[in-house]
């Protein structure tokens, strides 16, 4: 099986070059982690490189890549601290709306890509898209200095 991986990946790589590209194949072991909280699954799943490093993403109840890290203490600590974090907001009735409004964040980041990728959009649309997503930054700003903090385990990493 594993020569068989391995032809693939060579075949994978040539045709990647042919399109212009530096490939580095990388030896690495994937992990694949899940907590069941009852209200939602956590998922997340990390690469081992021969390089001694980790590449971290939840997959569940929403994709997000993480980070890479420099040693799998720090990955159980990221692990640890987002496990607590998400056993806490299960507790809020609003855990519902928050997975869906961030599942369908993700959705429209997929959609503006094709946007991008397919049409030619005009200037003043993005400008249009800009200020809409400024508007969701300032809600998110307010929101955040209408609600009770109920996590104190480290500093927000994005407000």
């Amino acid at each position: 099986m594993r020569k068989y991986i391995d032809a693939e990946a060579i075949q994978h790589s040539m045709k990647l070059q042919q399109l212009g590209a530096k490939v580095h194949q990388i030896n690495s072991k994937m992990c694949y982690i899940e907590f069941d909280l009852g209200k939602i699954k956590l998922e997340y799943v990390y690469n081992i490189n021969n390089k001694g490093k980790y590449f971290l993403e939840r997959i569940k109840p929403y994709p997000l890549p993480l980070k890479v890290f420099e040693s799998e203490i720090d990955i159980v600590e990221t692990i640890k601290l987002d496990l607590s974090q998400f056993k806490n907001a299960i507790q809020s009735k609003n855990i519902e709306n928050f997975v869906e409004i961030n599942q369908m964040l993700n959705m429209s980041i997929k959609k503006f890509e094709d946007l991008f990728l397919y049409y030619n959009v005009p200037t003043l649309d993005m400008k249009e898209m800009r200020e809409m997503i400024e508007k969701v930054d300032k809600l998110i700003e307010l929101m955040k200095d209408d609600s009770v903090r109920i996590c104190f385990d480290k500093e927000p990493d994005n407000l």
